[in-house]
Order: C-alpha cells, then structure tokens, then sequence
C-alpha cells in the first residue's frame, strides 16, 4: 500500500467498503451486455450491427456495449464523471471494456482493420468544471490494447441540455448539429475505420451524429463502442 493510499483509503463506490473502488461482492453483480441494439431503429440487432434495411450513406456500422447498465455499473459511472471525479476509476472501468468488447464478434471483425479511436467529446464547459473527458481517458486505456491510435478529431460546439428525461425522438433532435470535424484533422480520418469510444450509449442520439460528421467528412466505416448500454 502506498502512501496515498493511506492518506486517502479506496472505497467501494457502490457500498462505501474499504479497499477498492469496487468490492468483491458489489463485483458479483455487474454483468456483461448479451444483445446490442442497431442504433438507427433501436430494435435489437445481431452483433450490434446495423440492419441492412436501416443502413444509409452516412449511418453507423454498428455499435457494441460491453456492460449492462445497472445500479453497480451506474454507481461506477458516476463516480468517474461527477464529484468526486475519481479519474483512476479509468484503470478498473477500462479492464470491464475490455474484456465485455472483445466478446463481440463483429466487433471483433471490425478492429481487425487498421482503426483510429476517437472519444465522444465534451463541450469546453462542461470540459472545463470536469478538468478530463472521461470518454477519451477510456479509449486512451482502450487504445493500449488494441494498439490504435486516439485522435480527438470531434469538436461539441451544442452545450446540449441533459438527455435524461427525453424521449428518443427529442434526444435525436436535442443532439443535431451538435459536432464537427475539427478541419486540422480531416485528412487524418478520410478512408479510415473510426472507432468512436463513449462511456453510455442509450438512445443512440449522440453515436448516430458523430458518425454521420465522421462519414460526412470521409471516414470508411464507424463503429461505436460504449462501456454500458443503458435505458
């Protein structure tokens, strides 16, 4: 144990145990996500893959979560991203990603390609009260996996209100013309596979819009990996 360690003792961020920020026993109740939805019906998809009736010039490929979002997963989330902003929460969160992903066998296909990384930005407000973007710091931890790069090619120019308590018609509105290419990158991504990196995927608003620049800017194909799936 190191000195911080002492100065400051980990605690589970579901039960309050000492000792880790996720004890053994509130381990036991994560789970990994067992079916993905295509993004552009909501309506489950094999793999996560988008229906060949949804597909459209600039549509996501396909999206895949690793766990299911439930009280445990929900209380790590939130511990990463509000007060009090426990950003090493990245190393255990990162290994959860991880392993739930590469279960995903289209996935699995899709990373097989030479693919950039590229996390859900974070309007410069909100970045500013966070001081990180916990997307990024995941696909940073992600990207020493797989051996990709991260490049932060979005830019959020929309400071859009909470998705929370809309429905997936007002979140797919709330979320347009909320992102662009930043133009110093285009030439990074043209022909390229993108791998966009979120922590939460719900109604898909924000994967469909990122993608849709993405596509619209040149980039190959999209996939969209989150760390949970929630409602």
């Amino acid at each position: 144990m190191d000195l911080l360690d002492l100065l400051f003792p980990k605690r589970c961020v579901a039960c309050k145990a000492f000792g880790s920020y996720i004890c053994p026993n509130c381990f036991a109740y994560l789970s990994f996500q067992s079916e993905d939805n295509c993004l552009v019906c909501n309506r489950p998809a094999i793999g996560g893959k988008t229906h060949p009736g949804c597909v459209g010039r600039y549509t996501i490929d396909g999206v895949s979560a690793s766990l299911t979002y439930n009280h445990t997963a929900k209380r790590m989330i939130t511990a990463l991203k509000y007060q009090p902003y426990i950003s090493n929460m990245k190393t255990v969160l990162a290994e959860l990603f991880y392993e739930g992903i590469i279960q995903k066998p289209y996935f699995v296909k899709f990373s097989q390609q030479s693919c950039l990384l590229v996390p859900i930005p974070l309007h410069p407000s909100r970045l500013r009260r966070r001081g990180y973007n916990q997307s990024e710091l995941l696909a940073k931890e992600m990207a020493k996996k797989f051996g990709f790069k991260v490049e932060n090619c979005l830019q959020r120019i929309k400071d859009t209100s909470s998705q929370f308590a809309l429905k997936r018609e007002d979140r797919l509105k709330n979320m347009k013309d909320a992102f662009v290419l930043k133009l110093k990158t285009k030439d990074l991504i043209q022909n390229k596979a993108i791998i966009l990196v979120d922590d939460l995927v719900t109604s898909g608003a924000t994967m469909l819009e990122t993608a849709k620049v993405l596509k619209k800017s040149g980039a190959k194909n999209v996939w969209g990996v989150a760390l949970c799936h929630g409602s």
